[in-house]
């Protein structure tokens, strides 16, 4: 029994060293990589602020100057603010129609590749990766960069920011949509297969109806990332009123009343977008009708 003892004894205080021993090496490979991330940082720091046209610290102080000139001017033309609102209104409506627009069809874009590319719903199980990888494709591009390629395709105008937007919005929200169909339930698709349904009459009323509500939710919340979108692709020409704020931008001084009021209806209308979608998203998803 003694020995029985003194051996357990012995390998525990080898377990302990062995334990000890790995921590040590993990706390050493630890430091060592956050000394080599350090020091990659400072330099790639130091890199970009020998690139940067004033240098980094050189123009800190000024960080501000525009900033205030810009609220300044708009300040002494307040009077003139609510006629930039009603100028800048047109602009505005094309911005929500370019959302409205690509959220629709990048939707039901994104419905079909989600069934597609989902296990236990797909048409065709051996093409889930190719459908798969269309998705990680269209999300992985930028908007911007879709927007700039199809400027010499279809030229400058609201259909390439469009067709931007969509393609985008399919890769996002046929993720979002994939994920969703996958925690479905599959006995209404058993159910209606017993009975001779083809693929798309078991989507139609076996799935869909269960993930509508969740679908719907993303569909409102992707509505206000494209509202940005649309905005942000008007400085590369492709309408709405961020084709407005280049400009006054471009003009600057004398045209700052301008600036100030197109940010402030993007914001408004942003705010009242989301407000108005985190209401229904909250009826849809969760049954809160307050």
């Amino acid at each position: 029994m003694a020995d029985i003892a003194a051996s357990a004894s012995q390998n525990a205080a080898q377990s302990r060293d062995a334990y000890l021993d790995m921590v040590r090496r993990k706390r050493m490979y630890g430091g060592i990589l956050l000394v080599i991330f350090v020091a990659f940082l400072a330099s790639g720091w130091i890199l970009a602020d020998d690139r940067n046209a004033g240098g980094f610290w050189n123009g800190l102080p000024k960080l501000a100057e525009f900033p205030s000139e810009v609220i300044s001017e708009a300040w002494e033309k307040r009077a003139v603010l609510p006629g930039r609102f009603i100028e800048f209104l047109p602009s505005l409506i094309e911005t929500l129609n370019i959302a409205a627009v690509a959220t629709l069809i990048g939707g039901m874009m994104a419905i079909v590749l989600s069934l597609l590319s989902t296990r236990g719903l797909a048409r065709w199980p051996r093409l889930i990766p190719v459908f798969r990888r269309m998705m990680d494709a269209f999300r992985a591009i930028p908007e911007i960069v879709i927007a700039l390629v199809l400027i010499y395709i279809l030229g400058g105008g609201p259909v390439a920011a469009v067709v931007a937007i969509a393609l985008h919005t399919s890769g996002a929200l046929g993720k979002l949509f994939s994920e969703v169909a996958e925690n479905a339930d599959l006995k209404p698709v058993e159910g209606l297969t017993s009975v001779g349904a083809s693929w798309g009459q078991k989507m139609w009323l076996g799935v869909i109806p269960q993930v509508a509500p969740n679908w719907i939710s993303y569909g409102l919340l992707r509505f206000e990332i494209n509202v940005r979108a649309s905005a942000i692709l008007g400085f590369v020409g492709e309408g709405g009123i961020g084709h407005d704020l280049k400009l006054a931008m471009q003009w600057g001084q004398g045209r700052y009343d301008q600036v100030v009021a197109i940010f402030l209806l993007l914001f408004l209308t942003i705010f009242l977008i989301d407000r108005v979608s985190d209401h229904y998203r909250n009826r849809l998803v969760k049954g809160d009708l307050t």
